[in-house]
């Protein structure tokens, strides 16, 4: 059942892949014969390609009001490997440039940033924009705390109207057409990929329910539209709203467009919300399903605000679920956090209630796959823990970012510090070619996954004809497709006794980083009284441990030094994989499978940041870290 493997380091990195899919069940683990040249005629994904989906500059108020003064052009070029001055004036470079990128400035208030602290006359003829304009100038604390006054007034619709710049508005339409050609004239095919893009941004009440809208097109659609708005009477707090605005786009521009939620972790139990929270809680409805099947194939899973992929309370039994929590409030910190509301939160939680709203409904509007992105806000996506420079300019290297508070609500007791951030996270995606068009279509069929940081690699397939000995095989991606089905899709329907489904999964570390410490498969699914339920397994792993009487696999070890701070790898394995089969597997129940690949132990940027600036940390501020990567699911029953 569990089946530890190391093999050469190339294998991943030169998967030959070629179409002998078997789609008749009848057949499924049958491979038919290769030409002699095994990458011949290949026409799935042989290519990985990692990136951030969600970027922020100076351009969305909330940055350039809190100190952000890198502009599009200077976040492309630092992304595809330049050097640039960061917003506090500090040297900084990527260790290695990102394949492609997404910068997504709010859509809500579009081109007012800029008119704010210019102390434009109609800014200096509102009362609010005047007293915005005067803290933004004042700088330090008091341009901080105002720019997350600015995102508290939006959230609970106090800002001035003056302030919320909308479509039709002709900095709104400046600022699109910008990043627009921004986009296109830093996008360099098969090289650097960048795409037209923004952030939905929808607050209701401080519950966060925001989307990264994610065009598949250039210029020539993209600009023929602004982005939808979350303000009334032009735009909508609705996601429904936005989908119907999606559909408008590519009817009449023949266009591709998707969106990509995030942070239900922030939402207060509305992202996966078993009822329509904007009709009264009236039920959803079939089309409701179909709809958001459509429009969201992906769910950002970690990102600097928190990892979104299960809560401690929620999977007590997971030693890893209490993964950079953040479960105290909504976004702005106007409703603390209850219990209740953690369910409708999570990755994994949301993947399960897909699967009871399917039974219902007939369609899953839950069915996701999963991606990573930072969400900064200073125009630099910095996921490696040796080289963060924060969430926002205030929290770039600095001695105090660490324990300086950074938000708070003195009322209800809420409030947390810059250590909160995490460094995560980024998107990997497998595609034929690193062009808009391959990427896209590769996440709309959600062949992609998330990491909290690392270039892990991974594949991760089901299906009913896998064998043990596969594993011993170099060309595992033909092998993956020829047999079954890849990261996103669903398994076929079995010939009659086949039995349970096998699944294969290899990982490989990051060449650059740390050694692996397990894989594991998590499974979701529907008892026979439609009630959740979830089991995580431990697939491979590395070194000579075995599972005590309970099935706990032992801890990998420790290899941290933080006087350095590093770590050696001279425990975990860089690559591990098995051929894994369900022993729980009943036919006639839903389910749903992912991997998790977790490294081993090593520094978090606060122990980077304790030994660059000689600082003596609060013992409550963790240190180390295990890094991760999460699949997409595949899903049996539809």
């Amino acid at each position: 059942m569990r089946i530890i493997k190391q093999i050469a380091l190339c294998l991943l990195a030169a998967m030959p892949l070629t179409s002998q899919a078997a789609d008749d069940p009848q057949h499924a683990g049958e491979l038919a014969p290769l030409p002699y040249s095994p990458y011949a005629d290949v026409d799935y994904p042989t290519g990985l390609y990692f990136g951030d989906t969600h970027v922020h500059t100076a351009l969305s108020g909330d940055a350039g009001g809190a100190g952000t003064t890198l502009m599009p052009n200077d976040t492309y070029r630092f992304a595809r490997g330049e050097q640039v001055t960061s917003n506090t004036g500090l040297p900084v470079k990527l260790e290695r440039p990102y394949d492609f990128y997404m910068i997504t400035d709010h859509s809500d208030g579009m081109g007012v940033i800029t008119d704010l602290l210019a102390g434009a006359a109609n800014i200096m003829a509102d009362p609010q924009g005047r007293k915005f304009h005067e803290a933004f100038m004042q700088g330090g604390e008091i341009r901080r705390q105002a720019a997350f006054d600015l995102v508290a007034q939006f959230a609970q619709g106090t800002l001035s109207p003056a302030l919320n710049y909308q479509p039709g508005n002709p900095a709104y339409a400046r600022v699109w057409g910008e990043l627009i050609q921004a986009a296109e004239d830093f996008n360099n095919p098969h090289h650097f990929t960048t795409f037209i893009a923004y952030e939905w941004t929808s607050l209701v009440k401080g519950n966060n329910l925001h989307r990264n809208v994610i065009f598949r097109d250039g210029p020539e659609r993209a600009g023929q539209v602004v982005p939808y708005t979350t303000t009334p009477p032009l735009g909508s707090p609705d996601p429904q709203d936005l989908w119907a605005w999606l559909q408008a786009y590519e009817d009449k521009t023949g266009g591709d467009v998707t969106a990509i939620p995030h942070n239900g972790n922030l939402s207060n139990g509305m992202m996966f919300a078993l009822q329509d929270d904007f009709a009264d809680g009236a039920a959803y409805d079939a089309e409701y399903a179909k709809t958001r099947q459509k429009w969201e194939r992906l769910y950002e899973v970690t990102q600097l605000k928190g990892d979104g992929e299960s809560h401690p309370s929620l999977s007590n039994e997971d030693e890893f679920a209490d993964y950079e929590t953040w479960d105290w409030g909504n976004l702005d910190l106007s409703e603390a956090k209850t219990p209740a509301m953690l369910p409708a939160e999570y990755a994994r939680s949301g993947l399960l209630r897909g699967l009871q709203l399917q039974t219902k409904l007939g369609t899953n509007p839950f069915k996701f796959g999963l991606v990573g992105g930072t969400d900064n806000h200073v125009g630099l996506s910095t996921v490696d823990d040796d080289n963060f420079f924060g969430k926002f300019a205030s929290l770039e290297p600095n001695p105090e970012r660490a324990d300086h508070a950074v938000k708070g609500n003195e009322k209800l007791g809420l409030g947390y510090k810059g250590w909160r951030y995490s460094s995560a996270g980024m998107t990997a995606v497998w595609a034929t070619e690193n062009t808009r068009g391959a990427l896209f279509d590769a996440m709309e069929r959600r062949e992609a996954y998330a990491t909290t940081g690392p270039r892990m690699r991974v594949r991760f397939f089901g299906g009913w004809g896998f064998e043990q000995e596969d594993l011993q095989h170099r060309d595992l991606a033909r092998i993956g497709y020829g047999k079954g089905v890849p990261m996103g899709a669903d398994l076929k329907s079995p010939a009659a006794g086949a039995g349970a489904p096998q699944f294969l999964v290899y990982a490989q570390r990051d060449p650059m980083g740390a050694n692996l410490d397990r894989v594991q498969v998590i499974k979701g699914w529907l008892d026979s009284n439609g009630e959740p339920r979830e089991k995580v397994y431990d697939v491979a792993w590395s070194g000579e441990r075995r599972p005590d009487a309970n099935g706990k696999l032992p801890a990998v070890g420790d290899t941290v030094d933080l006087s350095i701070p590093s770590w050696t790898n001279t425990i975990g394995a860089a690559e591990l994989g098995a051929v894994w089969t369900d022993p729980d597997f009943n036919p006639k129940l839903r389910a749903f499978y992912y991997a998790r690949v977790i490294e081993i132990p090593t520094p978090r940027w606060t122990a980077y940041d304790r030994v660059k600036f000689k600082l003596d940390l609060p013992a409550d501020i963790p240190l180390k870290t295990q890094e991760r990567a999460y699949t997409s699911p595949i899903w049996y029953g539809g």
